[in-house]
Order: structure tokens, then sequence, then C-alpha cells
């Protein structure tokens, strides 16, 4: 298959890095961005070619990556559908919910294969902790996800960029959707900086929710409280503690039961990206449904809409 990306910035790079490490699988055809000058740093760098044109790029390749800001995702998504070229677009998957529906309805018509970049779903961490907390009684989910001050992100709003991984998340873990929500945020120049959000899932879970472009210490955690455990999960160290009380470990309940253990599994360094290209490959190849689809999509960004319309205290 040939594959090609859409957009030069620093994630675009990653994709364009990650394809190439994925040779046995595809061949990268090359990049286009707007501006010409960094699609031209890309391409030499990683020698391949800087195309002038999004068409003249369509019109070589079977599929791409589209990494380019959020804003212009229904444009080049028509262009994809204009040229029967199959996408992962990177979430969230449009500006607003009628562009993604109107991307989904055409991409159908046409045969066209949307996958949203939810990228931390293929985090193993994830699909671990999921698996461990099967069996237990959950009684409330957590997440925090934080990054320092970065000038590149002052008009981006943290609510679409890094809480709606945290939301697909939750939402996995425990399989329910959300009944209720209350958010608050602190809006910096004109778009969300930090965020918190409480939720209700329909079976009585609870779930905590924040986000933060003005932290001074870069975060990933989930927390799952259960009524016999505390699960920590770590996102950047590859970790998993779980918090049990003693007896959880003896075959009879026999003094100290106030004491707890505490053990901690360590994974192995992974490519998050390099799984989720290859899961999007495999759709294409075996033409079979992808594994985050457009409505899956859909659904991550109505969450987000609603979190921010409840913060502007604004209608449905």
């Amino acid at each position: 298959m040939k594959a090609g990306v859409i957009g030069a910035g620093s994630m675009g790079e990653n994709h364009v890095r990650t394809y190439i490490s994925l040779a046995d699988h595809c061949e990268l055809i090359g990049v286009f961005d707007k501006n010409e000058k960094r699609a031209q740093e890309i391409a030499d760098k990683y020698q391949v070619k800087a195309y002038s044109t999004l068409d003249e790029l369509l019109e070589e390749v079977d599929l791409v990556s589209v990494v380019v800001p959020t804003e212009f995702h229904y444009e080049v998504g028509l262009a994809c559908i204009r040229h029967n070229v199959h996408m992962l677009m990177e979430k969230p998957i449009a500006s607003t919910v009628s562009e993604a529906e109107s991307l989904i309805e055409k991409a159908a018509e046409t045969g066209v294969k949307i996958q949203v970049g939810h990228i931390e779903l293929y985090n193993p961490i994830i699909s671990i902790l999921k698996k461990a907390i099967d069996n237990e009684n959950v009684i409330a989910v957590e997440a925090q996800r934080m990054n320092p001050f970065d000038p590149r992100l002052a008009k981006v709003d943290v609510v679409q960029d890094l809480m709606i991984h945290d939301l697909y998340i939750l939402s996995e873990l425990v399989n329910e959707e959300i009944r209720d929500l209350y958010a608050i945020g602190k809006e910096i120049d004109g778009s969300q900086k930090h965020t918190m959000v409480l939720l209700r899932f329909q079976n009585g879970i609870i779930g905590q929710v924040t986000a933060s472009f003005k932290s001074e210490e870069k975060i990933r955690m989930v927390r799952v409280i259960t009524e016999k455990a505390l699960y920590k999960a770590d996102l950047l160290k590859m970790k998993i503690e779980i918090t049990r009380p003693v007896h959880y470990y003896m075959k009879q309940e026999i003094g100290h039961m106030n004491q707890k253990v505490t053990e901690c599994i360590h994974f192995p360094p992974v490519e998050p990206l390099k799984l989720e290209l290859m899961d999007f490959m495999d759709s294409v190849k075996n033409n079979t449904e992808p594994s985050i689809t457009g409505e899956d999509g859909i659904r991550a960004l109505t969450l987000c809409t609603e979190i921010n319309r409840f913060i502007k205290n604004l209608p449905k």
C-alpha cells in the first residue's frame, strides 16, 4: 500500500517517521503541507517527496494520515473522499458535529474508510487495566492529563486537544455511556486552558477528568477506585500500581487487617502510533471496519462540545 502524510508539524513528522519504520507494510510516498518550506524540510530529512499540492499527493496514495489543525479537517477530508483515499484523521474528527456527520456520510457513499486517531487506546496499559478491573466493583474512575505551557498551543482548546483522550479512555474502561456531567474551566486568550469535569455514567460509576495547558509538570495518570483496590496507571512511566488490603493475599483474615500492599507492574516501552497505523492499514487491506470509527469520533466530539457549552452556560 502507498501512504502519505498531510501536515508537516511535529505530529505530522511522527507519522512520517513511523510509516517509514513500517516499510514491510507500506511505502511512504510523500508529505504535503501548505507551508512548503516545512514540507520540504521533512521530505529532505526522511528522503521522501514533498508535494506542491494536496491533489497531487492524493492521486498517488491509497491512504493518508491527516495531521493538520482541526479547522482544516473537513476540507482535507472531502479532498480525500474525492480521490477515494482512506484516512486516519487525527482527533478531533472535525471542528463541529455537523462537519463530522457530513464527512462520514460522504465517505460511506464512496467506500472510504475513516479511522479517528485516539492513540491512547493503543497504549497497552489501558487494555491491561481494563482487563484487571473486569471483575471488580468499580466505584470511581479519574484521569489527569496536564502539560506545561507551550506558546504553539496559545489558541488551542484543552478539552478537544487533551481531555478528549481521557473522556474516551474512561468510557472504554467502564464500558458505559455518560449520563450526567458538570464542568468548570479557565479560559485564557479565548480558549479553555484548564478544565475539570465531573461525570456520572449510566451504571452509577463516578468519573473525574482534569486537563491543563498550565501545569509545571507533564502528567498522564488514570486511577480506578474499586471496593477492594486502588489502581494507578502512569501512562508516561509505563506502570500500574495496585494497592489492596493485606488480607487479599492471605488464605484467611488474620491480624493487621488495616495494612495495605502495593504491587507494581512495569511495561516495556512501546510506540502506540506504530500500533495505531498498523491497525489502520490492516482495516484497509482486509476491508474491515476501523477499530475507532468516525461514529466513535463523533461521540467524543459531541461530549467535548457539550462540556464547552456547559462551561459557557450555552443552550444545547
